[in-house]
């Protein structure tokens, strides 16, 4: 099996090699080959790292059959992105390992705990969605006006694209397909010379 291993230090001052150290002796132990991915002096909390995006990059091209780092929280420290990278290499066929926690994905026992984290996230995302939707009914009942600003076109700018059909017409005035359809069925009268 091909792994790759995947460190992470959040300052320059700090040494990855404890890390590394450890995740070359568990790749070395399973008689993994694998190639190293460290991101130094690269907080977590970043989505875009070097070293992470080149991983990212090499598992859609298939270089590895796993990755392996040595906590969690090496590899991302927001949740909903964890569980973004763990899903994209699950559906790439990408297994996953974390030492720390003990999650091994090669395992019936570890995919189990990568679908009970997903779960987690989605309900996660779930909630999230409900306090959006309440936020939205709030403001909706409060009188807030939600959405873009509303373009009025004047009569005459209209006369200006007659005979245009919408989306050339939307694009001559320089607003929405939305825009001129609903300006052409509020002024019906002109539709027989729009």
């Amino acid at each position: 099996m091909r792994a790759a291993i995947y460190s992470r230090v959040s300052t320059i001052d700090q040494d990855p090699e404890n890390q590394t150290q450890e995740l070359r002796r568990f790749v070395e132990a399973r008689g993994w080959s694998y190639v190293e991915y460290l991101d130094h002096g690269v907080s977590g909390s970043k989505e875009r790292r070097p070293a992470l995006d080149k991983l990212i990059v090499d598992a859609k091209r298939r270089k590895f059959d796993v990755l392996v780092c040595w906590r969690l929280d090496r590899l991302g420290r927001n949740l909903k992105h964890l569980i973004t990278l763990l899903d994209n290499l699950q559906a790439l066929g990408i297994a996953f390992v974390s030492l720390a926690e003990g999650i091994d994905a090669t395992t019936p026992a570890g995919k189990l705990q990568l679908h009970i984290l997903g779960a987690i996230a989605e309900f996660e995302r779930g909630r999230i969605q409900e306090r959006v939707m309440a936020g939205l009914a709030r403001a909706k009942a409060k009188g807030t006006q939600l959405g873009r600003p509303r373009v009025n076109l004047p009569i005459a700018r209209l006369h200006t694209v007659a005979g245009l059909p919408n989306p050339d017409a939307a694009r001559t005035l320089g607003v929405s397909l939305a825009t001129i359809k609903r300006w052409r069925k509020a002024h019906k009268s002109l539709s027989a010379t729009l």
